[in-house]
């Protein structure tokens, strides 16, 4: 028996690829008495077919295989899965062949005969290392999400509590439906839930779904066998056995063809699909995350989705609050977004002038979130480093800001002053004045502002105003 040391950490899928029955039937014996699953197969072009279909965990390959040899099928597996482990099975007298298979990628090799507990120990240090290495590429993947978005940015309250339903919901295996306007952060709240949850270390899959057509969406989501149609020269998995383990996001769902729609709903209701031209299901373990900015249920009644897939859909749902409804953290945003774009373009972090930080301010912001980052990249880009005032801000954000030309006074700024405070009173400015402008009125003050007058209410009272400041 093996001991503790070389017993597996999870349940991996091995093909072994070997011609000599009696080495597949003890290998199949070691591995599966430990709880792995073997799968066996006698040549390499055997095992190049079911490598077109199915994923395996670790693959072990004979040197001397009958037709393709097993050095030629350890490169092609490398091409196509430099990450792939592999372990080499090596006659005593062809060693220095196993030792170049190494160089070509191989983790290590077996030598006939070989002893059960090496077996295992090698099994199991070939998995522990892929696992170590997707770990890394997942590490690297969450790094370059957070270099390119950050972390959801703002104080908000709607924000607070947006981040508190995330870390609820996240390490769930629940399907999740984001909904709110274009521009304001669905895919990237959908990264969120995935980098929060076990699954981070998986893969996390676009489904861009009104940019594809139905005939070829179906064979993106499903795959297709060699074959299937005309044009189908080879084999193909669909991403959702790409994102196998991990989460599938379905941006813009309500555009997917009803034809689509019912195979969606089958996967999701069964966790398994048939691709095209397969007779067998396969199965899988996703999660679906789904975002629009239609309202499924008015598309419900009009008969343009399905009902079942709409009430599958709909089991945990983030409403995603437009920007216009939460202004106060447009400085935070603006500030992450000049760090970001000045980094990008080699540039330094160039000041907001306070009358550009009014003009923002005061903008309604159809596009949202990304309406913003699109309107400071192109400052950063144009001022090349200086101050950003209104002459970087395009007209349609100036002209928004103009009505309010004084509000914010340069004495403000005056004095050795951070950041965040230098932002509160800016802020206690400009809501006592809109006050003053709106005699007092809050509704009226919030309409003004752009913004909710609870949330105008929740701002007075956290700035203690007491009341409008005379002109």
């Amino acid at each position: 028996m093996s001991s503790n040391a070389a017993a597996p950490s999870h349940r991996a899928r091995v093909l072994v690829v070997e011609d000599e029955a009696t080495i597949q039937e003890i290998l199949s014996h070691i591995l599966g008495e430990v709880g792995h699953e073997p799968v066996v197969v006698g040549s390499a072009e055997k095992a190049q077919e079911l490598l077109g279909r199915e994923s395996f965990d670790l693959l072990i390959i004979d040197l001397m295989l009958p037709g393709m040899g097993g050095l030629d099928l350890l490169r092609m597996i490398k091409r196509q899965d430099p990450e792939q482990a592999v372990v080499m099975i090596t006659a005593f007298g062809s060693v220095e062949t196993a030792v170049q298979a190494m160089k070509e990628g191989a983790f290590h090799y077996l030598t006939k005969p070989f002893r059960h507990e090496e077996v295992l120990l090698t099994v199991r240090n070939a998995l522990s290392q892929k696992s170590l290495l997707s770990e890394n590429r997942a590490l690297r993947r969450a790094l370059s999400w957070k270099a390119r978005n950050g972390e959801l940015v703002g104080k908000s309250r709607q924000l607070l509590d947006l981040q508190s339903m995330l870390d609820r919901i996240a390490p769930t295996r629940s399907t999740v439906l984001i909904q709110g306007e274009s521009g304001t952060g669905k895919e990237l709240v959908a990264h969120a839930i995935h980098h929060r949850s076990a699954r981070a270390h998986r893969p996390f899959v676009v489904v861009n779904s009104g940019s594809v057509p139905v005939d070829l969406l179906e064979s993106n989501l499903f795959g297709h066998r060699k074959g299937a149609f005309t044009g189908a020269v080879s084999a193909k998995r669909g991403l959702f056995e790409v994102a196998d383990g991990g989460s599938l996001f379905f941006d813009e769902i309500s555009s997917i063809h009803p034809d689509v729609q019912s195979k969606l709903l089958r996967v999701i209701q069964e966790r398994e699909f048939l691709p095209l031209g397969a007779v067998e299901s396969v199965r899988v373990d996703v999660r679906i995350i789904a975002a629009t900015n239609i309202d499924l249920k008015e598309l419900v009644e009009r008969g343009q989705f399905r009902e079942d897939l709409f009430y599958r859909l709909n089991v945990i749902v983030v409403n995603l609050p437009p920007l216009r409804e939460r202004q106060e953290d447009i400085p935070l945003l603006a500030e992450h977004f000049l760090r970001r774009f000045a980094e990008e373009n080699g540039k330094s972090v160039p000041q907001l002038r306070p009358d550009a930080l009014t003009a923002l301010s005061h903008h309604v912001w159809p596009g949202n979130v990304r309406e913003l980052e699109n309107v400071l990249e192109r400052a950063v880009v144009l001022g090349n480093g200086r101050p950003i005032g209104l002459d970087l801000l395009p007209q349609e954000v100036v002209g928004a800001g103009g009505s309010s030309q004084g509000v914010f006074r340069e004495d403000l700024v005056a004095g050795e002053f951070g950041y965040a405070e230098t932002v509160a009173r800016f802020e206690r400015e400009l809501i006592e004045q809109t006050l003053v402008r709106a005699r007092g009125v809050q509704r009226k003050a919030a309409r003004l502002l752009g913004i909710k007058p609870t949330t105008l209410n929740e701002k007075i009272k956290r700035l203690g105003i007491r009341f409008p400041r005379p002109e």
